[in-house]
């Protein structure tokens, strides 16, 4: 099942022909909704398939976010080992302020910061059914609620080492301005996933194809990733896991560029990027930032400085 945010955060089911609003199964909206929703699922399960299946789809229903205030976006970093070229190196982490949230459709502001370049990482994303802490490897999937799609986007700043601090997971101020987590279309309830380290994940901007990886890259697998976050972090229903990325597809993000992500399962959604400076880089893949995270066992190293505005 799949399940959306639309309009004014009101909760519903995405089918095949629309949105159906289940907002009288749940008290309020936004986060509280959405978390009744995860909480209550076996509960509710019978009625969602009914509705699902005789509901009308709400005329023109516009997705949001389907996280609109997650008590936590923890993110994994250097999760993946780059089409094989990496071993497997520490697990490390970050989060990302809540204020970054962004919905289906929306505009990525690029800020008014010294940023040698704005990266776009596109990754699978966990939903929390379950909270706790110390939380062991052998029991992670069991808090597992289901799955979105997201956009880690990333001003790259001068002498910044990717964000490695071992044993922490500190505030990424840099991956944290306002609209730098795009997260859609929709979460879907993990039942539907058969294998959730076997999915493809795209990225288009402007029709070019640059992010094209399956989740059996990762370093560490999804349980391993769940029991480090929640050794340090207390995690709760509804809070959402960043898996990390295959920085191999990786480009720059300007003023102009349409961006479709994608995750196999899951969905799509577009969004757009506003830059009021109109600063300039080379189009395409950042074949230098591919090369050095390929070779080196930290985040990302050379960063291209902007060309001048046009």
């Amino acid at each position: 099942m799949k399940l959306v945010m639309y309009n004014d955060n009101q909760p519903g089911i995405l089918t095949d022909a629309g949105v159906i609003d289940v907002g009288d199964l749940c008290p309020g909206g936004g986060q509280e909704a959405m978390v009744h929703l995860i909480t209550n699922y076996d509960d509710l399960k019978s009625q969602l398939e009914h509705r699902a299946s005789t509901g009308a789809t709400v005329a023109g229903a516009q997705l949001r976010a389907p996280l609109p205030s997650p008590n936590k976006i923890l993110c994994m970093g250097g999760n993946f080992r780059e089409f094989g070229a990496r071993e497997p190196s520490p697990m490390w982490g970050f989060i990302k302020r809540l204020h970054s949230i962004l919905n289906p459709g929306g505009a990525v502001v690029l800020p008014d910061v010294d940023a040698n370049i704005f990266h776009h990482e596109a990754e699978l994303v966990l939903v929390f059914g379950r909270g706790g802490k110390d939380i062991p490897a052998s029991e992670a999937m069991d808090c597992v609620f289901g799955f979105t799609a997201g956009v880690d986007v990333s001003a790259r700043m001068p002498g910044g080492s990717g964000g490695r601090v071992p044993n922490t997971l500190p505030i990424a101020e840099h991956k944290s301005h306002p609209t730098f987590c795009p997260m859609g279309p929709c979460i879907v309830t993990k039942d539907e996933i058969a294998d959730p380290e076997k999915l493809q994940i795209t990225l288009s901007v402007d029709g070019e194809l640059r992010v094209n990886y399956n989740t059996d890259d990762l370093a560490h697998s999804i349980a391993e990733s769940i029991e480090y976050v929640a050794s340090i972090e207390e995690i709760s229903p509804g809070d959402v896991l960043f898996m990390g990325t295959n920085h191999q597809g990786l480009g720059a993000m300007q003023d102009g560029d349409t961006i479709e992500v994608g995750v196999e399962g899951v969905g799509s959604f577009n969004l757009t990027v506003t830059d009021p400076l109109k600063r300039r880089w080379p189009r395409g893949v950042d074949e230098a930032t591919a090369r050095d995270i390929r070779e080196s066992a930290g985040g990302p190293g050379r960063q291209s400085r902007p060309l001048p505005a046009d």
